[in-house]
């Protein structure tokens, strides 16, 4: 059964619903609805300064969303805190990659573990070592001494320890060589296609997320202006004028 008939016959895994965020007195989102099924890529794109980012902080309450709902396997998490957040098995790997950079390798991943009391640890770490070999070699290695793919790498891996059932990727290939852009995201769609797992991908590269993506949302303003398949927003003209630098 396809991901879409699937999808058609259960709640969102992740829903978003009239969501309102602000900086103090300055609203980021406007009435955000946005819909993540249970086994779908999703993605978020816009332009820098688009509300991207807060609109995934918003979901693990930091900024707290101040109007609207979010449910979670149709759980109301809008008011949670986020270490609450992060153990009904929600991963998020972070815009700027946020690793711990004077803990090893191995140190890093094994805070990701810790989320869910280290269980499974040996497994998950040689599933983490399989998807990215680089971070095997750099085990006993400080992460603030890798390149930035490598911490990129480290960043997702250490949100995979703890397995969660929804992974957050927030800008994933933001400041990458294209090779190691081309290499996270076919990691990302392998977990997809071999474990069913989640994604909720707020990305600038329009080009790679949508060709990646079951879906997508565009943002502006801090408010979703169009939602589709991920292959029908690619071929929308004024996404590609807006986003892919002129459709070339």
């Amino acid at each position: 059964m396809s991901v879409a008939a699937v999808a058609a016959l259960a709640p969102p895994l992740l829903q978003l619903r009239g969501i309102e965020t602000f900086y103090g007195k300055i609203q980021a989102l406007r009435g955000v609805d946005i819909d993540v099924n249970k086994g779908e890529i999703v993605t978020l794109i816009g332009a820098n300064g688009a509300g991207k980012s807060t609109t995934m902080m918003t979901i693990f309450g930091a900024p707290r969303a101040r109007r609207g709902r979010i449910t979670f396997d149709g759980h109301d998490i809008t008011e949670l805190p986020t270490h609450m957040i992060a153990r009904l098995s929600i991963a998020q790997s972070p815009e700027g990659r946020r690793i711990f950079p004077r803990m090893t390798v191995f140190e890093n991943l094994q805070m990701g573990a810790s989320i869910n009391n280290f269980a499974h640890f040996d497994d998950d770490l040689q599933r983490v070592f399989a998807l990215f070999p680089r971070l095997k070699e750099r085990a006993p290695q400080r992460g603030g001494t890798l390149s930035g793919g490598e911490q990129q790498m480290l960043a997702i891996g250490r949100a995979l320890m703890s397995r969660p059932r929804l992974l957050l990727l927030d800008e994933p290939s933001l400041g990458l060589a294209p090779l190691v852009v081309k290499q996270i995201f076919e990691v990302i769609a392998e977990l997809n296609k071999s474990e069913g797992l989640t994604v909720f991908l707020v990305e600038q590269n329009a080009f790679h997320a949508l060709k990646l993506a079951h879906r997508g949302y565009v943002m502006v303003n801090g408010a979703i202006t169009m939602q589709g398949g991920g292959a029908e927003l690619l071929a929308r003209p004024e996404v590609r004028a807006a986003y892919l630098e002129g459709g070339h």
